[in-house]
């Protein structure tokens, strides 16, 4: 959780010889890593807090209210191996599988989308019980 990085970073760090070589492990610039650990540092701030609020329908409020086959807008909160989770407006995001962001395969969804992005899905399936959205990827905003 956010609240918990900045306790185990020092942790991490300490296991490469400098920054540099952590840098280079991450494929990142010197200076890009610095910024993240800076930001990442800081005591009591979410950078998902940042991003900009999903478009809202009136007739979707709960899980309960979704349907599928239900075409929304959402905001891309985080992006993982095997997807991205979008939110759609109600209180549990939405999961993009991987299988389900494109006719052809797409090996890194981090190459398609990004924290922040807006998109729109279409909803797959509802779990109401397990909390739990399944979405399919239909285009950007």
């Amino acid at each position: 959780s956010w609240e918990t990085l900045p306790r185990l970073l020092p942790r991490f760090i300490a296991r490469f010889d400098d920054l540099s070589e952590l840098a280079d492990w991450l494929e990142v610039g010197l200076p890009t890593l610095e910024d993240i650990i800076a930001e990442l540092t800081r005591p009591g701030r979410d950078p998902r807090d940042e991003l900009p609020p999903p478009i809202l329908r009136q007739d979707v409020l709960t899980m309960e209210d979704l349907r599928p086959g239900m075409r929304l807008r959402g905001t891309v909160r985080n992006v993982v191996d095997f997807g991205a989770f979008v939110d759609i407006g109600v209180k549990q995001d939405g999961l993009i599988h991987v299988s389900q962001m494109g006719d052809r395969y797409v090996r890194n969804p981090h190459d398609l989308l990004a924290v922040g992005d807006i998109v729109d899905v279409t909803v797959l399936s509802v779990d109401v019980e397990r909390g739990r959205i399944g979405l399919r990827l239909e285009g950007r905003a």
